[in-house]
Formats: structure tokens, C-alpha cells, sequence
């Protein structure tokens, strides 16, 4: 049994379940708060939208990561791990995106809850609302930076090995 590969393919799994995960609950309070003020005015919907969004793209994040990963162990492409430490590799390179992206959503998701009470009594703020849920994407970026550059970067430190 090849344990280098079901390693990575853990690192794949992981990746996208707990970004996905973090993801649905972060849209799910965001878009909670939002219908009651779409009950109330269906107006502010299309201001609304892009806040119950912005806590989804986590799981995109991690659905690149698991592509990147998949095509460099034989799924998708490339050549399967030849040894666990290299699966071991994939794995770490995955922990990074899942951790950060599973945090970063559900924080993210809070932000925009505050936000959508911003719209709900004061429409013409909602630029606002909107830049204040986008700061917490940095830190969803870097985590997604990170995971991206390890997966790329794997081979080259196995051959530092």
C-alpha cells in the first residue's frame, strides 16, 4: 500500500471538506441576518448578496488547493507519491488553506452579520459594510497563498531531502 498517497489524498479531502464546511456556516449566518431585512425591504437584496457571499469564497480556496494537490500525485496528473514523506508533504501543504479558511470563514460570516445590520438602518453605508467583510479575506488569502505555494514547491523539497 502505497501510505504516501493516501496521505496526500487525505490533505486533498481535508482541504475541501473543512473550507466547504467553514464556508456553508459562514453563508448560512450571513444569509440568516439577511433575510429578516429583505423581509422587511426587498430592496437592500442586492446589497445584501455580496455580504452573505464573501464568507463562501473560503471553500473556492480550498477547492484549488485539492485540484492543485490531485494533479500532482496521479488523480488528476502526475506521478503518485514514492514515498510517505512526500504524501506526509501534501498533507501539511493542505493544513494551512483548511485551518485558515475553516476560521477565517466563520469570523468572516460574523463581520458580515454586523454588516448586514449596517444596511438594515442605514442603506447608504453599505460600502462600509462591505470593506469591513473584506478585511478578513487577507487573512483567508494568505492561508490560501501559503497552501499554494507548498503544493507547488513539494518536489523541490523532497529533493532537499
Amino acid at each position: 500500500m502505497n501510505y504516501g498517497l493516501l496521505l496526500a489524498f487525505l490533505g486533498v479531502v481535508m482541504s475541501i471538506v473543512v473550507t466547504a464546511v467553514g464556508s456553508a456556516r459562514g453563508v448560512g449566518m450571513a444569509s440568516e441576518a439577511a433575510a429578516a431585512v429583505v423581509a422587511d425591504d426587498p430592496s437592500k437584496f442586492g446589497r445584501l448578496l455580496i455580504l452573505q457571499l464573501l464568507p463562501g469564497t473560503q471553500g473556492l480556496y480550498g477547492f484549488i488547493i485539492s485540484i492543485m494537490v490531485m494533479t500532482n500525485i496521479g488523480i488528476l496528473g502526475g506521478e503518485p507519491p514514492k514515498d510517505i514523506w512526500t504524501g506526509l508533504l501534501f498533507f501539511v501543504a493542505c493544513l494551512s488553506v483548511s485551518i485558515g479558511g475553516f476560521f477565517s470563514a466563520i469570523l468572516q460570516s460574523r463581520v458580515c452579520i454586523s454588516g448586514v445590520n449596517i444596511i438594515a438602518k442605514k442603506p447608504a453605508e453599505s460600502a462600509k459594510a462591505i470593506v469591513s467583510g473584506s478585511l478578513v479575506e487577507l487573512y483567508a488569502l494568505i492561508s490560501f497563498i501559503v497552501s499554494l505555494l507548498l503544493v507547488t514547491n513539494v518536489n523541490n523539497v523532497v529533493a532537499m531531502l
